[in-house]
């Protein structure tokens, strides 16, 4: 796997997300690991299931978060 272009130093390993409704009801909460992707690029993953508070239904949530800029050429 080729190395990602570049890297941000300063990024955690780790992202905590929170999953709120506008009102502020909270639906979950993700865990984001590092990750670098297949195409070299590197940022975040978090793929987990959440509920809706009011009706229990449950929700399968995936996040991709790219540092711009970090595809390899």
């Amino acid at each position: 796997m080729p190395e990602p272009k570049k890297r941000d130093e300063k990024a955690p390993k780790f992202l905590e997300i929170t999953i709120k409704t506008s009102d502020g009801k909270e639906w979950g909460t993700l865990m984001a690991r590092e990750k670098i992707f297949s195409t070299g690029s590197i940022g975040y993953y978090a793929g987990e299931k959440v509920s809706n508070p009011e009706s229990a239904e449950r929700y399968q949530v995936s996040l991709n978060m790219t540092l711009i800029g970090s595809k390899p050429g």
